[in-house]
């Protein structure tokens, strides 16, 4: 563990009471008395073991305690009837915060049922699951929004972006309709919503689609055949939204993916944004969590105040480089001023007070509202920030068949990447355009190469005076390097990572042989395989 997470920790330990029983017993706030058997609703808080006194909140933050401490009436959860046709167990979750399960219905269709609190006791180092580091840990989930996610919906929907319906409910303390999982639900404040995985789950928001898959099935055909492509403008539309709602968890894990044919004949994969649990997120108002914000940069505080764009968006680096790599400087501004008008006070507002439960609403909805107008106005100035940091370093990946990348030099503003596929039988005179993108080196330092698999050709033209540098990644198989470009300037903006076995190179003045070298490491995938 390094000196910046040692000492989080230590201040956490400082700031923190330990205690054995942490979690509230149940969450009917008179948990006393038995719920009566045909009981609809509850009475509940989704979190009374957030209240801190004064001292306690100067030290670990407000962050969103009133919300989880404020008593809400939530419908009583009814399994055999929640659904048309019922939910039953079918297995459970693999989060390592929250208690979750699927549940599906007789023809199939898979639900998620999630606790609204978390427990990040599997998050820590054994050593460290106790005393007050686990209390301190646990405290922090109080900087989530519990009521967040069913705010969602409505904004998704006027913004153009796919979206479950998360509903939620209170699960009854003898509730044993859950089967395996139902232990570990009784008595829990649970967010219940659609699992758009699988072809048993196309419906609503992606009806039409051919298939639904999770984000490394999606990659992992992405990159066998240049058959599948990802919507890129539609993956930057979802992203800014997640940036206006600061939504910063958005990893690879929080996306499935829509299959739908196109007339060309490949597969248009488009983004379905799930598990908002960090909308909302309210961290930088106590000593202990500043500090910690100033440490590490993902936590950032929703508010009237963009706080930083890197950090809203660290989570999700390794999907962004993925799905943003095609995505043009005239579409962040586009697709922002878009979101700007679709997102009016109007839908705000309703949303605001639909997802809100009243009590939570009158405490916090005016002030949700008001930053959100505020974010909004924002929004193109965030999608400029949000540009430049894709575009200073951009990853064009090929497949695991033959390609030929075409690097040309046209102007000290201008060089232009573009991909096509080389068919192997030599029968399509015109080769398939994949890819194609003009890069101005004020806005781009380097355009990372990668062939993958496959016999690759990279052929790279033009004289200027200013470009982009140009790394190539021939991967294993053999392939041709054509150089015949310069830039003015001692540096040389070629640089070729490989091995000579095998590879035919043709070079200039402007190529780097960095072919004596070991590879050059470029985390392509999370192994570092390069995939």
């Amino acid at each position: 563990m390094n000196l910046r997470y040692s000492s989080l920790l230590l201040l956490f330990a400082a700031a923190a009471c330990g205690r054995e029983t942490y979690f509230q017993p149940d969450a009917r706030v008179d948990f006393a008395t038995p719920l009566p058997p045909a009981a609809d609703s509850a009475r509940v808080t989704a979190g009374r073991h957030y209240q801190r006194g004064v001292p306690g909140r100067l030290l670990l933050g407000t962050h969103h305690r009133p919300s989880w401490t404020q008593p809400v009436t939530l419908p009583v959860l009814h399994p055999q009837r929640v659904v048309a046709g019922g939910l039953k167990f079918s297995k459970m979750g693999g989060g390592f915060q929250t208690t979750s399960v699927t549940l599906v219905t007789p023809e199939g269709r898979n639900y998620a049922l999630r606790s609204i609190d978390k427990d990040p006791y599997r998050t820590l180092p054994k050593v460290l699951r106790q005393g007050f580091v686990l209390t301190a840990v646990r405290d922090a989930t109080s900087a989530g929004m519990p009521y967040g996610a069913f705010v969602v919906p409505p904004l998704a929907e006027a913004a153009g972006v796919p979206h479950t319906s998360p509903r939620p409910f209170y699960v009854r303390a003898d509730e044993v309709g859950l089967g395996d999982a139902s232990e570990r639900f009784q008595g829990k404040v649970v967010l219940l919503e659609e699992k758009f995985e699988g072809k048993q789950n196309i419906f609503g928001p992606v009806a039409g689609a051919t298939a639904l898959e999770e984000s490394d099935d999606v990659l992992a055909e992405l990159y066998a055949t240049p058959g599948h492509k990802l919507d890129g403008e539609a993956f930057l539309r979802a992203r800014l939204l997640d940036i206006w709602l600061g939504d910063w968890d958005r990893h690879e894990g929080q996306w499935s993916w829509a299959a739908y044919p196109q007339p060309s004949g490949q597969t248009l994969w488009k983004p379905v944004p799930q598990d908002r649990d960090q909308v909302f997120f309210r961290f930088d108002d106590g000593l202990v969590p500043w500090l910690v914000s100033k440490l590490v940069s993902k936590f950032r505080t929703f508010g009237p105040r963009y706080q930083s764009t890197e950090g809203y968006t660290r989570n999700a680096s390794f999907i962004d480089e993925r799905a943003l790599a095609e995505v043009s400087r005239p579409a962040y501004r586009r697709i922002a001023l878009d979101l700007q008008a679709r997102l009016t006070d109007d839908v705000i507002r309703q949303a605001v007070r639909q997802g809100l439960p009243a009590e939570v609403y009158q405490k916090e909805g005016l002030k949700m509202e008001n930053a959100l107008r505020a974010r909004r106005a924002k929004l193109p100035q965030v999608a400029d920030e949000f540009y430049a940091l894709q575009a200073h370093h951009v990853v064009v990946a090929g497949t695991d068949q033959n390609e030929r990348f075409v690097v040309e030099r046209r102007s000290d503003t201008a060089t232009v990447v573009s991909v096509y596929q080389l068919a192997n039988d030599k029968s399509r005179k015109t080769p398939l355009l994949l890819y194609q993108r003009s890069f101005n080196p004020t806005d781009t330092r380097t355009v990372a190469l990668h062939g993958l698999q496959g016999k690759d050709e990279f052929v790279v033209s033009g004289q200027v005076r200013r470009s982009p540098f140009l790394d190539i990644y021939g991967g294993p198989g053999s392939d041709l390097v054509q150089d015949s470009s310069r830039v003015a300037g001692w540096r040389k903006r070629t640089r070729f990572y490989d091995t000579r076995r095998n590879n035919e190179l043709e070079i200039g003045p402007e190529f780097k042989d960095r072919t004596e070298h070991s590879v050059k490491p470029h985390a392509f995938d999370r192994d570092g395989s390069g995939r």
